[in-house]
C-alpha cells in the first residue's frame, strides 16, 4: 500500500480523540445520546481545527449499526465505510467547486430519496460560504424543513459571508484555534507512536508554525520527518521553517541588554550567514520579549518549561520591564516598516539600532552616583518620548519629588553679573558659592558637547555639600536626561574639581533659574531694547505719521 500522509492517518476516528474542541464534543454527544440532534449544523473556524472531522464523526454517530450513539463503535460496516470515504449516504460536497444554483438543485433532487444503507442521509457541505446567492436561495427551504431522514452539516472558515437567512436555520458551533501546547503534545504523541526520535524544541517550533491548526502542524511534521531522515532536531527544523534558533535570538537580546553595539553587529553577521527571513526574525525577537515580559510579571508562569525559564531568567534580571516593553514595540513596528527598507537586512539592523538608541524615560530618585556605579533602571516608567542611548555604566534617574526652587527668573541683563572663567574654575580648586551665575560660569568651562551640554544648561544649581553637586531639572525637560549624558557631565565636573565629585539630579515643578533661562532672559531684554530704540527713532516716527506705518515688534532683531 502506498504511503498515507500523517494528517490522514491520524485523523480522529472517535470523539474522545479530538483535540481542543471539548465544548463542541460535549454538546454533540449529549444531542446524539438523547436523539435531539438538530437537522442543520454549522461548524465554523480556521483551517485545520476539525470541522470536517467532526462532521464525519456526527455521521458515524447517526448511522452506527449499533444504533444512534454518542460513542460510535468504529468497527461496524457503516463506521468503516465512513472512515474510508465510501459510505453512500454521506454526501460530501465541496462548495468551492460547486458554487452555482444548478449544482445545488442537482444536489437537492436526491434529498427526497431514503438512505441506501444507513439510518440518515447526511450532506456535509464544506466551505459553504462559497455558494452563490442564488444557490443559497435554492437551499433555504430544504434547509429549514428537510425530510426526516436528512441531516445537513455545513462547514465554513468565514461565517460572516453566510446570509443571515442561512444562519438562522442552523445550530452554530465555532471551533477554537488550538493552543500551541496542545498541538505540540499531539505531535509528540504521534512521533512516539511512529517510533521517531525528536527534540522538544523541534516540536515546539512546528506547533508555533502551525498557527492554531493541528492539520497544518501534522503536515509540517511529515515534512520535518523527511527533512531530518526520521530524526527531528531543533536546529534542522528551524532551518526547514526558515526561522532562527532560540540561542541566536537570545544572543541578540543579550547584546541589546548590555548596550553592546559590537556584539550586536557580530550576532547579526552570524545570523545573516543563515540567509534568514528577517521578518520572521523580528517575530522571534518579539515573541522572546513577550515571554520575558510574562516571566517578569508572573515568575511561576514557566514552571512547565524549565529549560526556557533557565535561558530567560538572566535577561529578565538584566532588563527592566520598561525596556522589554519598549524593545517589543520597536520590533513589531520594525516588522511593519521592513518592506520600506532598502533591503531586508538593513531594515532589520536599523530596528536593532533603534533599540540601542532609545531607552524608556526614567522617573524616580536618582540617588548619589559615581561613574563606576550602575543604575537601577527597574524604577523607570515609560513615557511617550524616546530617550538617548543607554549605556551599561549608567548611573542616574530623575526624582519625581518636586524640589522647592525659589522664584522666577529676574528680568535684566545678566551678562554684567556673570563671572569670567578664572583660573580656579579652569584648573580645579574651591567650589564657588551657590548661585545661578556661578553655575553658568562653571558650565561654560566644562566644554561639554551636544545633549550633555544641553542637560547641564537646563539644570539649576541647588547646593554643593560633601562633594555632591545637587542640581534641579525641570519636569518639562526630562527628555534631556539619560545616564549617558549625566555621566558626561559627571566626568567633566570631576576633571575640574576632583575625582571625589558626585552628582545628584532632581526633578522640579518650580520655575528654575538655569543657564538657558538666563540666556533667554538676556535675549528678551536685548529684543525689548532694540524695539524701544527703533520706536523712538525720529525717522521711524515720521514714517508712521506720514504713511500710517506701524512697527511689528516680532520683525525686529537685535544686532548685538
Amino acid at each position: 500500500m502506498s504511503y498515507q500522509a500523517l494528517a490522514r492517518k491520524w485523523r480522529p476516528q472517535r470523539f474522545n480523540e479530538l483535540v481542543g474542541q471539548e465544548h463542541i464534543v460535549r454538546a454533540l454527544q449529549h444531542a446524539l445520546a438523547n436523539d435531539r440532534l438538530h437537522h442543520a449544523l454549522l461548524f465554523s473556524g480556521t483551517r485545520g481545527v476539525g470541522k470536517t472531522t467532526i462532521g464525519r464523526l456526527v455521521a458515524k454517530g447517526l448511522n452506527c449499526e449499533q444504533g444512534m450513539t454518542a460513542e460510535p463503535c468504529g468497527e461496524c460496516g457503516n463506521c468503516q465505510a465512513i472512515e474510508r470515504g465510501q459510505f453512500v449516504d454521506l454526501i460530501e460536497v465541496d462548495a468551492a467547486s460547486r458554487t452555482g444554483v444548478d449544482d445545488t438543485r442537482e444536489l437537492l433532487d436526491n434529498v427526497q430519496y431514503a438512505p441506501a444503507s444507513g439510518r440518515y442521509k447526511v450532506y456535509l457541505i464544506d466551505e459553504v460560504h462559497m455558494l452563490s446567492k442564488a444557490a443559497f436561495n435554492a437551499l433555504l427551504k430544504t434547509l429549514e424543513e428537510p425530510p426526516e431522514h436528512i441531516r445537513f452539516l455545513l462547514a465554513t472558515t468565514d461565517p460572516q459571508k453566510l446570509p443571515i437567512t442561512v444562519l438562522s436555520r442552523c445550530l452554530q458551533f465555532h471551533l477554537k484555534r488550538l493552543p500551541r501546547k496542545e498541538i505540540q503534545q499531539r505531535l509528540e504523541a504521534i512521533l512516539k507512536a511512529e517510533n521517531f526520535e525528536f527534540e522538544s524544541g523541534a516540536t515546539e517550533l512546528l506547533a508555533r508554525s502551525a498557527d492554531g491548526s493541528l492539520r497544518d502542524g501534522i503536515s509540517l511534521l511529515d515534512q520535518a520527518i523527511a527533512y531530518g531522515h526520521g530524526h527531528l532536531k531543533t536546529e534542522e527544523v528551524a532551518d526547514m521553517l526558515g526561522s532562527i534558533a532560540r540561542r541566536d535570538v537570545i544572543k541578540l537580546i543579550q547584546a541589546l541588554a548590555a548596550a553592546d553595539a559590537t556584539g550586536l553587529y557580530a550576532a547579526v553577521e552570524a545570523l545573516d550567514e543563515q540567509a534568514p527571513d528577517y521578518a520572521a526574525a523580528l517575530d522571534e525577537i518579539a515573541l522572546m520579549l513577550q515571554q520575558l515580559a510574562v516571566l517578569q510579571l508572573l515568575p511561576n508562569s514557566m514552571d512547565d518549561e524549565p529549560e526556557l525559564r533557565t535561558e530567560l531568567q538572566p535577561l529578565s534580571d538584566q532588563l527592566s520591564p520598561e525596556a522589554v516593553q519598549l524593545f517589543y514595540q520597536i520590533s513589531i513596528t520594525g516588522k511593519r516598516d521592513l518592506p520600506l527598507a532598502p533591503d531586508p537586512r538593513s531594515g532589520f539592523e536599523m530596528t536593532l539600532l533603534r533599540m540601542l538608541a532609545f531607552e524608556p524615560a526614567q522617573v524616580g530618585q536618582v540617588g548619589e552616583t559615581s561613574s563606576g556605579q550602575q543604575s537601577n533602571v527597574r524604577q523607570a516608567a515609560i513615557k511617550s518620548e524616546p530617550k538617548a542611548v543607554a549605556q551599561p555604566q549608567a548611573t542616574a534617574s530623575v526624582s519625581t519629588a518636586a524640589t522647592e526652587q525659589p522664584t522666577h527668573i529676574e528680568e535684566g541683563n545678566h551678562a554684567a553679573q556673570m563671572p569670567t572663567a578664572d583660573a580656579t574654575l579652569a584648573t580645579g580648586g574651591d567650589i564657588p558659592p551657590v548661585s545661578p551665575e556661578n553655575w553658568l560660569g562653571i558650565v561654560d568651562t566644562l566644554q561639554l558637547q551636544g545633549m550633555a551640554d544641553q542637560l547641564a544648561r537646563h539644570c539649576a544649581w541647588q547646593s554643593f555639600e560633601d562633594d555632591v553637586f545637587t542640581l534641579a531639572l525641570s519636569a518639562e525637560q526630562e527628555a534631556l536626561f539619560s545616564d549617558r549624558h549625566k555621566n558626561a557631565l559627571l566626568t567633566a565636573l570631576q576633571s575640574r574639581f576632583g575625582e571625589s565629585i558626585r552628582v545628584k539630579i532632581e526633578a522640579s515643578e518650580a520655575s528654575l533659574v538655569t543657564p538657558v533661562a538666563m540666556a533667554d532672559s538676556d535675549e528678551r531684554e536685548r529684543q525689548q531694547q532694540a524695539e524701544a530704540a527703533l520706536a523712538a527713532d525720529p525717522q521711524v516716527q515720521a514714517l508712521g505719521e506720514r504713511f500710517g506705518a506701524t512697527l511689528h515688534p516680532g520683525s525686529v532683531e537685535s544686532l548685538d
